[in-house]
Formats: C-alpha cells, structure tokens, sequence
C-alpha cells in the first residue's frame, strides 16, 4: 500500500537539474506564450486549411471538444443524456481558478469559457539523461500539473519532423558506409516518389519554406539545414526496401512506436514519445550502446528490504564508429554554415571545447517544434505544441523548433553548466578506439560508382524477406 506500507522510492531524478529544468521551461514557455496570443490577437487558433490553401475556422471545434471532457461524461450521465439539459449546464457560469504563468487567477468562467481558454495554451515534455547510465535526470512532463493532468514526455506521442533524420542517415551509412559519407555531395532538387496510389499517384517532399536552392551540398550539411529533398534523396536512391531498413534501425534505437515503413518516414510522419527519441540519441553518445531511459533505481520496504530492483538495460545497436560519424553529423548543426542549432552561439554555449550535438523538428502546418541536444555526458529533447495539432502558429517564422523548442534545451544547459554543485562540463566527444574507416574528410570524396550503388542494393536486399513476413503487429510489439 503506497499510503501505509513506508515505502522507499529512489528515482534518479536530480532534484537540482529538475528545478533547472522546470525554470527553463518556465521562462521560455511564459514568453512564448504571450507572442502565441498576440498572433493569433484575440481570434480562435484552431484552424485548417481550405480548397484555396487558406486558414480557417474549424467549424463547432469547441462543441465536439468539449465531448471528451470529463465535465461532459459527468452531466452526461447526470441529465441522461437530454443534450438541452447538458449544453445549458455547460454555458453555466461560476467561480474558478485558472493558470496562468503569473500564477493562479480567480475568475468567472462557464465549461465552454474554460476549454477556449485553455485550448490557446502551448505545452511540453522535456527530459535530460546520462547516455552511459540511461539515468533521467529531469522530467517534466508538462507547464503545470494542477490543470494539466497530462504527461507529454511518455504518455504523448506526436510526429518527430526532422529529428527523425539522424536515424534515416544512420542507416544509410550503417548499412553503405564504404560508398556514402557525411560528405557525399547531393544537389537540392525536387525528389519525386511513385505512391501507386491511384489519386495521389506521386509524392514530392518539400523543404521547409517550400523553396529549393539548388546547391550542392554534404550530407553533413543537409542535416544540418534540415533539407528534405535530400533525405529523401537519399532515401530513393538506396532502393525501395530503404524504409524497411529504416526502421530496422529505429527499432534498435530504441524506438517501440507504430511506424509505417514508407518513403514519407525519412520527414518523421509518424507518432513517436520524447522518451522514446532521446533514448535513440543517447545510443549515438554511448557508443553504439542502447541504453533503456530509467527514473527508477529501486524500492525498499520500511525496514530498508529491497522489493524491487531496476537495474541498467542495454544492447549492442550499432557499431562505435557509426555511433561517432552520428554525433559528427549532428555537430553539424551548431558547426555547418546555416546550420538549424546555430543560435545556441548567443548562449555561450558553443565553442572550441564544447562540442554539442543538436537536431530540430518542425512539423506540418507548424504544429510541433522539437529540439534534440547532445553533449558528452547529457542528452536531452524537447517538445513544444498545443494540445490540439490544429492549434498552432501561422508561419514557420514562430512555428519551427528552433524558435519553440530549442530555447528549453539552452536555458537547461545554461543552468547546468553554471551550477557548480553538478559535475556536468563542457566537452567533446571521445573517439573510438579502433581507426574510423568512414570518410569524414571531404577533400577525399569520390562519386559512387554504379557497380557500387548495386552492391548497396544487393546488401540491403539481405534479411528483407524476413522483414516482410513480419506482420506490422508484430513489430510493434518487440520486446527491448
């Protein structure tokens, strides 16, 4: 009985990096909040696009929203179901407290006044832990919760953007390391995929402003910006079974959630938790090693007798040089020209003795902003969106993770980094021991030839009946 037994819990929580964690959520998201309301300046954000492209009003949003309430299900059964009798309790006004970042506000709201209030609120799942010991340090789960009941870190799942690209490109250069590398060079172009769908027959990823530039660049340096064309690019070239082995690779990552082993998942279209994608990234850290996040160390009787031990869970998933190409490649993002986490400059936080690893995530109709940050010894992600995917900012200029989610990350490291009680420095990356047989010197790079381009093909092609036979139930559900 968790009330009268004396139990003894220890997490690994770090009760100093959750206060910074929760501060750095605070002082980004109290900001933020308020330009969320001068955009939208008084007008309901939930909003979808029309027959022309343009933003409008969900029609009766709140009504069907207000369904799946619990004050709903309450004077549903109260009234048996007479909607007049429930729609007139629900426009009933009375005395209630609500959030606010400056603190609680007393105020007099109907049901219906208190869903449009908080639907127009921006929410976060937020955690940091030790790659090597897959210890979380900080969890937070949501702004506040009081009144929002809600764990956005493992309960919540939403669509990771492009912080899902590391994983595409991992797989790339685990499985054809010898052909491709970070410095391979693609031109950005329009991509175009065969669907065989009969309505939409073909599929043209855009990047992010819907603009190509033309330029020859690295994968290195298309990470870093964040460009689609050439992910998918990528993605094409390695052959139709590319998806499968895709996600073979996110599964050894670590990622458990439903994925569709199509072409559109190197732009991360599927739903996935920000405990699940930090888990992946923490493997790139730990050289290769997956290591299963943990917030539970064990539980003890009142006598101090252990009942329960969680001891650290890892696996081989992928080699240590893959491992430290991938935290090359994601060095690029605060080290490459253009790069997406480049802003972290004006936190101090980048420097000659720091390196720091970082990938953003934006998703369609800016409706998710991520941030994966990795360091030496911490890996942390962020999520930032409404509760509802139709709530979201107008244009990408608000609405990308780099402005809604990365600032987190920053403050976070900000106060870890300047808290001396924390043995947490800035550092770089340790090489692996044995000699890196992937290019990672681009004066060297050659184009691949086409016998090699089919030796790719071949290979991948190897263990991809097996794939198949898989039934997607079943692979869902693997076990760690």
């Amino acid at each position: 009985d968790l009330w009268s037994d004396g139990l003894k819990i220890y997490t690994t929580i770090d009760s100093k990096m959750q206060r910074h964690a929760e501060a750095a959520v605070r002082e980004h998201l109290s900001a933020y909040q308020q330009k969320f309301f001068k955009v939208w300046n008084g007008k309901n954000p939930w909003m979808q696009l029309d027959e022309n492209n343009e933003l409008k009003e969900i029609p009766h949003f709140l009504e069907q929203s207000i369904k799946r309430t619990s004050q709903y299900k309450i004077l549903k059964k109260k009234f048996a179901g007479d909607t007049i009798k429930i729609e007139a309790a629900l426009r009933v006004k009375k005395d209630m407290q609500v959030f606010t970042w400056a603190g609680e506000k007393d105020t007099l709201f109907s049901h219906y006044d208190s869903l449009k209030y908080y639907k127009h609120f921006l929410h976060t799942g937020f955690i940091s832990m030790e790659p090597q010991t897959g210890e979380i340090k900080a969890w937070v789960g949501g702004i506040n919760y009081k009144h929002f009941k809600y764990d956005h870190v493992r309960q919540g799942k939403r669509q990771p953007g492009s912080t899902f690209k590391p994983i595409v490109y991992a797989t790339i250069l685990g499985e054809a390391g010898d052909i491709y590398s970070p410095c391979y060079k693609v031109v950005d172009t329009p991509v175009t995929f065969f669907t065989g769908d009969e309505e939409n027959p073909t599929w043209t990823p855009q990047n992010a402003e819907g603009k190509y530039s033309g330029d020859t660049l690295t994968l290195r340096q298309a990470m870093a910006r964040s460009v689609n064309s050439i992910t998918a690019y990528m993605m094409k070239i390695m052959g139709v079974q590319t998806p499968f082995m895709v996600k073979k690779y996110a599964r050894r990552l670590g990622i458990t959630s439903h994925l569709e082993a199509v072409p559109a998942m190197c732009l991360g279209t599927f739903d996935v938790s920000v405990y699940e994608m930090v888990g992946a990234y923490s493997t790139f850290v730990n050289r290769g090693i997956y290591t299963k996040p943990r917030f539970i160390d064990r539980i003890e009787d009142r006598y101090g007798n252990i009942i329960k031990q969680f001891p650290r869970e890892t696996k081989s998933a992928i080699s240590e040089e893959l491992a430290y190409v991938m935290t090359y490649m994601l060095r690029g993002a605060t080290e490459e020209k253009g790069g997406t986490g480049r802003g972290l400059y004006r936190y101090n936080l980048l420097g000659d003795s720091a390196q720091v690893g970082a990938k953003t995530g934006t998703t369609q109709n800016y409706s998710d902003g991520w941030f994966m940050g990795v360091t030496p010894n911490l890996v942390s992600g962020a999520w930032v969106g409404a509760e509802d995917r139709s709530v979201h900012f107008k244009t990408i200029k608000n609405g990308q993770g780099a402005r809604m989610a990365m600032p987190i990350w920053a403050l976070y490291m900000k106060r870890i980094y300047a808290d001396s009680t924390l043995d947490y420095k800035q550092g770089k990356f340790p090489e692996p021991k044995r000699e890196i047989t992937i290019n990672m010197d681009c004066t060297k790079e050659e184009s691949p030839k086409a016998d090699s381009l089919k030796q790719v093909s071949d290979s991948l092609k190897t263990g991809i009946e097996d794939l198949y036979k898989e039934t997607e139930e079943k692979s869902d559900q693997d076990e760690f």
